[in-house]
């Protein structure tokens, strides 16, 4: 079972330089957008769900599906195959309290039967890396537990005429939009670089 997701690389050219759009997260750095594959969602529909809800953008186009990229979580962790109840205890009847959202990487702490339990947590990353926003340990079906996601990468045009930086609220958080320069990027997430230099580097894809 593997988990499908998306990342955007919304890009364009201004005063002959090549620019691309990222999005500053109020707590997890600079990114590019990007999200999970929900159920009866193709790629390309989770692709444009998640730029409008992470940019505002609606008026925008597909230049060319770029290619994918398959990763492990690390041993112990696992990704949420669907949303799910979280249960107290390793049973369909007691109580749940909260749900986990397809897509997160949670740890697996114990197993019972047909279920095990889990820890998903936050940490506010900048400026604080080791200070937990907040904690959740309960128990979830193991049958919605993956080891794998495929990350589908999107070279993206936007038709529309958009400030040089603006903000929008999704996903409770509230980003803030701007276009940096291909050839002076700012510090982007470790992981979301590595998918950049996969797509440039590896693939060898120019925008």
């Amino acid at each position: 079972m593997a988990i499908g997701k998306v990342t955007a690389f919304i890009a364009r050219e201004k005063d002959n330089t090549k620019e691309i759009l990222v999005l500053q997260h109020p707590y997890a750095g600079i990114q590019f957008p990007s999200g999970t594959i929900e159920a009866n969602e193709t790629v390309e529909e989770a692709l444009m769900r998640e730029i409008y809800e992470e940019t505002g953008l609606n008026d925008i186009e597909i230049k060319q599906y770029i290619g994918s990229l398959e990763s492990k979580t690390r041993e112990n962790e696992y990704l949420i195959s669907e949303k799910s109840n979280v249960y107290s205890r390793p049973d369909l009847t007691s109580f749940n309290w909260v749900n986990f959202r397809k897509g997160i990487t949670v740890t697996s702490q114990r197993s019972h039967v047909n279920f095990t339990q889990v820890t998903y947590i936050e940490y506010d990353k900048f400026p604080h890396p080791k200070y937990i926003t907040y904690q959740i340990t309960g128990w979830v079906p193991t049958r919605i537990l993956a080891k794998t996601s495929i990350q589908h990468f999107f070279h993206v045009w936007s038709n529309e005429a958009v400030q040089e930086e603006w903000e929008v609220f999704g996903d409770n958080h509230k980003f803030k939009l701007f276009w940096v320069s291909l050839s002076k990027l700012p510090v982007i997430v470790g992981y979301q670089l590595k998918w950049y230099n996969y797509v440039v580097k590896d693939i060898g894809y120019t925008f």
